[in-house]
């Protein structure tokens, strides 16, 4: 008995056409579904990273009522402990927020606090001496106390707009362009570029290690590449010299 193995027409699978177009409406469904993920993904780190700065402005507050003074920045080198340690001159006005120092988490192995996409956070401090003691009067025990607040004088600038300024304007000394001018001490984020240090004109002007003394900063809204200025994701709080005046006088450290 002989058996017909010959396909019958009913039985014939799909051409390499019709499997490509299949393909590519699946690709289609699957971008449709992961873009609204990948934004709510996105959402959450700028969330987190929003809260995980005002966790660390806190603690640089709760440690100036403690220690009378703000801490240094910590080094590349320093394992998240401020440099040098007990304050006075700073190894770098400009570093990452000490956060052995304050005992703030999440850090990385290196000891560094870190926002939601692993980045380390930045922090600089006002360095000058307008007492004329000598030495930087917001990161010297006892100095702010000795100065006066009539006296003190913080020196660091940050820019702020709802449709981005540039570096270049912000340097320029145009008080309408700071949203304060007399900030003590600035805490920024990188975003979500911050490792792989991309951006344009505005994000540029916000250093992604420690640098020379930076006294102007900016921020403003999160934009696309595609913005005027480039892409900007930096996230940034600060701390003005009335908030921590008062939280000194609440503690006994400021008379």
């Amino acid at each position: 008995m002989k058996f017909n193995m010959s396909p019958s027409k009913d039985c014939v699978g799909f051409s390499l056409v019709e499997m490509a177009v299949v393909l590519v409406i699946l690709g289609f469904v699957l971008t449709t579904l992961l873009l609204p993920l990948q934004a709510q993904r996105e959402q959450l780190f700028q969330s987190q990273t929003e809260n995980m700065l005002e966790i660390s402005r806190k603690a640089l507050l709760g440690f100036a009522q403690s220690r009378g003074r703000l801490p240094c920045p910590a080094t590349a080198v320093s394992n998240g402990i401020e440099a040098p340690l007990g304050g006075g001159t700073c190894t770098t006005q400009l570093g990452y927020l000490p956060a052995a120092t304050l005992g703030v988490q999440p850090t990385d192995s290196g000891g560094f606090a870190i926002d939601a996409w692993n980045n380390r956070i930045m922090y600089a401090v006002a360095q000058n001496s307008a007492g004329g003691l000598g030495t930087p009067d917001f990161t010297t025990s006892g100095d702010m106390s000795a100065v006066g607040i009539a006296t003190l004088a913080p020196e660091l600038r940050v820019c702020l707009s709802a449709t981005g300024v540039t570096a270049s304007a912000c340097s320029g000394g145009t008080e309408s362009n700071y949203s304060i001018n007399n900030a003590v001490a600035v805490i920024y984020s990188l975003g979500a570029t911050g490792a792989q240090a991309s951006g344009g004109t505005d994000e540029n002007a916000n250093p992604k290690v420690p640098a020379t003394p930076q006294r102007v900063f900016v921020s403003h809204d999160v934009r696309a590449a595609v913005a005027a200025n480039g892409e900007f994701d930096h996230l940034m709080v600060w701390i003005s010299p009335y908030v921590l005046y008062n939280s000194m006088l609440e503690a006994g450290q400021l008379h």
